[in-house]
């Protein structure tokens, strides 16, 4: 079934900052969806998630597009930007699934994540210590390594990561392997041969299908609750 989807945007406070949301979300008729919450790069585009965004509302995932930047007024982030705001994106990300989870279309158990490169890291970083979020996609990111020593729990993630990366090596992808391995928690992984840090054409389409199944897979009605 494909839905109707509409897009508007909202917006809410963390620490006492107005924080912006770009919201895709498939007509409700009463229903209650579960949620994805996406996170750009560190190039600040929030319409590079418009694509998967839009495909994931249609087939029924109540979707917003988070601007973290916002609370910390960056427009790009840089090494040391990075460094210096992460722990904020992180209370951002946290204050984001408050709210998302107080929508009236959303199934409060079924909250996901989407991140690109250092939306990645943040979203792995915030599923190792938020037990509701409740599966993972990350597109060319990684586990920070200082995460590992308070990791709580880890839900689902789906790795995907181009072998050729430059900006972010493909070693983190296995590294993350690794850990939820060791966790013995469920993962999927694909590494595209001959791949840098952006996935264009059909490799771009297989991650978007792979992400959408992925999700349907781990956010169902009767999905395990990982804590």
């Amino acid at each position: 079934m494909a839905y109707l989807v509409t897009q508007s945007r909202v917006s809410f406070k963390s620490g006492g900052k107005k924080v912006g949301l770009d919201c895709f979300l498939p007509s409700a008729n009463g229903n209650k969806f579960p949620a994805i919450i996406g996170l750009h790069g560190s190039g600040g585009g929030h319409a590079s998630m418009f694509s998967p965004a839009d495909l994931l509302a249609a087939n029924g995932f109540a979707v917003y597009v988070l601007h973290y930047f916002d609370r910390t007024g960056t427009a790009e982030a840089d090494r040391e930007t990075i460094f210096r705001h992460f722990p904020l994106w992180m209370k951002t990300l946290w204050d984001s699934v408050s709210f998302v989870a107080g929508q009236p279309q959303v199934d409060p158990e079924r909250i996901g994540l989407l991140g690109f490169s250092l939306g990645a890291y943040i979203s792995l970083s915030n599923a190792a210590i938020d037990s509701r979020i409740q599966a993972v996609v990350e597109f060319f990111g990684g586990l920070p390594k200082e995460v590992k020593f308070f990791t709580r729990r880890l839900c689902p993630v789906l790795i995907l990561h181009g072998e050729a990366d430059p900006t972010v090596p493909v070693e983190e992808a296995y590294h993350l392997q690794q850990v939820l391995e060791k966790k013995q928690i469920p993962y999927e992984m694909q590494i595209y041969p001959e791949t840098g840090h952006s996935f264009e054409g059909a490799i771009w389409q297989d991650a978007e299908m792979r992400t959408l199944e992925f999700l349907k897979k781990y956010l169902a009605a009767n999905c395990r609750n990982f804590r």
